[in-house]
């Protein structure tokens, strides 16, 4: 069984935890779900004391599944509540973007659409075996953000990419880590002892070091002409200057 709210304050220290709780729906996405989950990454990035976040689904059945189809009469009826409905989830993939503390997706079961949208920001994505993900966009219709898919080529290539878009095929969790799609793949019955044991690493680690390795490798993936590096020279001096350092 995949861990409640209540549960993970006997964890790690340090972390800050953010689940998706709709598990009568495989924790398929809500508007409530998207505002609560931009609400807290936006709290854990003000908040000093959190050293890593860590997403996962409520429930042993699913990360997430999509998109919450079931209230799009309520909250997606007309082009107005549409482009609300838009800007609060932008809001949530905005803030799981910028987050400069380590992000990781613990994912358990299914991984779909949505889901896969919100593990892509994530830094580190570690599934159990029975994990599966996909795409389904071409099957419905839509088209997924360019943002996505560009996070997604970089994961796994333009030839995989476009086939994962083109079929809208399921990836179990073995092909997801062929291709680049996860970092790691362990039992079904070890995903949260081993998150927690990863996590555990990155949060006795100099806090300001991971923050310019976040940042740094950013940069590298843009053009040069494109790179900050008068920020990336200020967090380089912050190391030195760091407690941590000295």
């Amino acid at each position: 069984m995949s861990l409640s709210q209540d549960e993970v304050t006997g964890l790690t220290p340090a972390v800050g935890w953010v689940i998706f709780d709709n598990p009568a729906r495989h924790n398929a996405m809500s508007l409530s779900l998207w505002q609560v989950a931009a609400n807290k990454l936006l709290e854990y990035e003000s908040d000093s004391s959190v050293k890593a976040v860590i997403m996962l689904g409520a429930g042993d059945k699913a990360f997430v599944s999509g998109a919450d189809i079931s209230e799009f009469d309520s909250v997606r009826d007309n082009a107005k509540q549409a482009q609300q409905y838009s800007q609060v989830s932008s809001r949530a993939r905005e803030a799981m973007s910028s987050l400069t503390k380590p992000l990781i997706a613990m994912i358990r079961g299914y991984c779909l659409g949505a889901g896969v949208d919100i593990a892509l920001p994530a830094d580190i994505r570690i599934a159990s075996e029975c994990s599966i993900f996909s795409i389904p966009a071409a099957k419905l219709g839509i088209a997924y953000g360019v943002d996505s898919v560009q996070m997604l080529t970089d994961l796994v290539g333009p030839s995989a990419a476009k086939d994962i878009l083109f079929t809208g095929r399921r990836v179990n969790a073995q092909e997801a880590l062929q291709l680049g799609l996860v970092n790691q793949v362990v039992p079904a019955g070890e995903l949260e002892a081993a998150t927690d044991r990863y996590t555990s690493t990155i949060v006795r680690n100099a806090p300001l070091t991971i923050k310019f390795a976040k940042f740094s490798v950013r940069q590298a993936l843009l053009d040069t002409a494109s790179q900050d590096l008068a920020t990336a020279n200020r967090l380089i001096s912050d190391c030195f200057d760091s407690a941590d350092y000295r």
